[in-house]
């Protein structure tokens, strides 16, 4: 249950980062609306917490273990490359939004396999 949780909170991460990236500079009015700023923060502030709680659970912390810290330090870049696409323009947008995504694909490559040398 708690995973599926954690991948529904992922899911929805996505789909609001994409949303922001193509449709934001179109649709200014829209994503002024105050509860469209907060959503995308609740929802990654769940993705966060659903995914330590798998890790506590789970006991993922250990040394054996060290897809979950990929998955972290990827997570950061993801996060950082997010933040400079969605206030980026123009084809510095597109750029900053594709590493981001392949960041994102990593995560799940990682999630899914369990290993970090995913070539």
């Amino acid at each position: 249950m708690l995973k599926m949780l954690h991948a529904s909170f992922a899911l929805l991460s996505v789909a609001t980062f994409i949303g922001r990236v193509f449709w934001e500079p179109k649709h200014t009015e829209f994503f002024g609306q105050k509860w469209i700023k907060i959503a995308p923060h609740v929802i990654s502030t769940l993705l966060l917490l659903t995914g330590f709680m798998l890790a506590f659970q789970g006991q993922w912390f250990s040394t054996t273990y060290g897809w979950i810290v990929a998955k972290l330090i990827v997570l950061l870049a993801y996060i950082g490359l997010g933040l400079v696409a969605v206030k980026s323009e123009g084809p510095k947008r597109l750029q900053y939004f594709a590493a981001a995504m392949a960041c994102f694909v990593y995560i799940i490559i990682v999630a899914v396999t369990k290993n970090p040398f995913i070539f």
